[in-house]
């Protein structure tokens, strides 16, 4: 039986001495201005990134609408991230899929074997059963929304069951939905408070954490992840990405992400 995905992760920070993932959503308008708008422009700007973080973080995460704009090139370009990262980070398809189980069972085909993606974001709201594509290699991992940053998810997620809010049930779910090891939650830091109360619930889960970047996230979490023993990513995207818009973009986004490494460190002492 192959390595779950649960391990996978563990061994990809450990490795990288970091839960830093780069998140990769490529908008031509903040792209540095000598790349120009074009696919070919985009592509390269990802690859000097990627070339110029690979050694520092254990994952990437493209989004796939800024890839899918691009029309037919942005699929190709997405064919193309599983070459440039390499075999030593995982690369999780940010594309919160969620539909009926023979369709679900097409975007897995479409996730895993043809990007070689090694996870993939998913909706719970058609349950546990409609899922099961996502979930039959215990090498591939499956993140499903749980907690998101956005001010208007409330609205949903917050809804009060008998006992608990509707995020909660989320979460109780998705840990028997598998029995490989490789579903976990997204979760973001902006909402610390429902994080305590979800890994109350699924401790045992891995952890993808959205909003610590431009959505203003805390990193303060990370001691309420460590206590759980959860595996956990914390995704940063456009701080990384753009965090110098002139030919030097490469040099920053790397110094960008040792600058995170640092803070991580001291908030571990």
């Amino acid at each position: 039986m192959s390595i779950s995905f649960c391990d996978r992760l563990r061994e990809a920070v450990s490795s990288a001495g970091c839960p830093i993932c780069v998140g990769l959503d490529p908008d031509p308008k903040l792209l540095p201005e000598h790349f120009g708008p074009s696919p070919e422009g985009c592509l390269r700007f990802l690859t000097e990134i990627i070339a110029a973080t690979c050694d520092l973080v254990p994952a990437y995460k493209p989004n796939s609408a800024f890839f899918e704009a691009y029309g037919s090139a942005g699929w190709s370009m997405l064919e193309k991230l599983r070459d440039l990262i390499g075999p030593q980070a995982l690369l999780i398809l940010d594309a919160k899929r969620g539909d009926v189980e023979h369709t679900n069972a097409a975007y897995a085909n479409a996730v895993f074997q043809h990007l070689k993606a090694d996870a993939i974001t998913v909706h719970p709201y058609l349950g546990g059963g409609a899922l099961n594509p996502f979930m039959q290699d215990p090498a591939k991992g499956m993140f499903v929304l749980c907690v998101t940053s956005n001010p208007g998810a409330v609205s949903i997620q917050n809804l009060m069951l008998e006992s608990h809010p509707l995020y909660i049930e989320v979460a109780r779910q998705a840990k028997h939905w598998s029995a490989y090891d490789n579903v976990g939650l997204v979760v973001g830091t902006t909402k610390p408070d429902a994080l305590k109360s979800v890994l109350k619930v699924a401790p045992e889960l891995p952890y993808l954490l959205p909003g610590s970047g431009a959505q203003g996230g805390t990193l303060k979490v990370t001691k309420d992840l460590k206590e759980a023993g959860s595996p956990y990513l914390l995704n940063f995207a456009r701080s990384i990405l753009y965090a110098s818009d002139g030919k030097d973009f490469a040099e920053a986004a790397r110094s960008e992400v040792l600058r995170l490494r640092g803070v991580l460190e001291k908030s571990a002492d």
